[in-house]
């Protein structure tokens, strides 16, 4: 299947202004004030210190822990459902990950065209640099691309905060200037993030989102089994997260996501439910 190219418009959208400063959570309150006591304790009582070294070790490894959960919020803001005037509106969300991919990502266009769905493509920025035929495909029949950093580099969560900026602002100049539309939401690779994210996507004006359930699609070979973790408890204001790009595959070699996307959307209409970018969640909460 061939995907129609379209002209990338003349014009990038200026991305929503970022609050004018980074608020920390209490999570990221405390660990500092850990860290700062543990220093003014061990300078004023030395021998203390194997016990202060315990508070700051143990409090790592809370933060650590903390990232290895996508659904927290305890590092910062990050969508796990659509907001409350989307759930009024029986709306969710499909997001599809990893992309853009050349054998997977048009039939998933197909698809979604076939339902008249609309999806958020989570784009690792050098795929889509090196396929821009396909990002501009996604644009054109209505879907929106977001970020999902340049390289999608296993070791994200360990990067510092300079390289953290360079993976994440690299694919938003990148996919701002395929789409025409700057990036506003973010998904850390795997869905992994350090305490040092946050001030990133906060200058950056990005909103980190990660999802309501996944299929596991990218090592779950059974169709069924990745749609029963998809549709278990399907409601209002769910996102759900598939992948076009790293896509297991069926026994016979088929992707997953082609085999469960139709029964998917299937199952979302008779729900009563409608498929809506995040973007489009978003601005439509804004003006509720």
């Amino acid at each position: 299947m061939t995907v129609p190219e379209s002209a990338p418009p003349s014009a990038v959208e200026l991305p929503v202004p970022a609050p004018p400063r980074w608020q920390p959570t209490l999570l990221l309150r405390a660990s500092a004030a850990v860290h700062g006591g543990a220093a003014a304790i061990t300078a004023l009582q030395p021998h203390w210190w194997p016990w202060t070294a315990g508070a700051v070790l143990a409090n790592h490894l809370q933060l650590t822990a903390t990232g290895l959960w996508p659904r927290s919020s305890a590092l910062g803001p990050n969508w796990t459902r659509l907001p409350p005037a989307a759930v009024q509106r029986g709306e969710v969300a499909i997001t599809i990950d990893d992309g853009p991919d050349p054998q997977v990502t048009p039939a998933v266009l197909a698809m979604l065209a076939a339902h008249r769905a609309r999806a958020t493509f989570f784009c690792i920025g050098e795929r889509a640099e090196r396929h821009p035929e396909l990002t501009r495909a996604c644009i054109a029949q209505g879907h929106a691309i977001e970020n999902h950093s340049y390289h999608h580099r296993h070791y994200f969560a360990l990067l510092g905060p300079r390289a953290l900026h360079h993976e994440i602002a690299r694919a938003q100049h990148g996919l701002a200037r395929l789409s025409g539309r700057m990036p506003g939401f973010f998904r850390a690779p795997a869905g992994l993030r350090s305490p040092l994210l946050e001030p990133v996507l906060h200058r950056l004006g990005l909103q980190l989102a990660s999802w309501t359930r996944r299929g596991f699609d990218t090592v779950r070979n059974e169709p069924s089994e990745v749609l029963g973790r998809l549709c278990r408890n399907l409601a209002a204001g769910d996102i759900l997260l598939l992948h076009d790009g790293h896509a297991a595959r069926t026994p016979t070699g088929a992707p997953i996501v082609l085999e469960v996307l139709p029964p998917l959307l299937a199952a979302i209409a008779q729900a009563g439910l409608r498929p809506v970018t995040l973007a489009e969640a978003r601005r439509e909460a804004a003006f509720a």
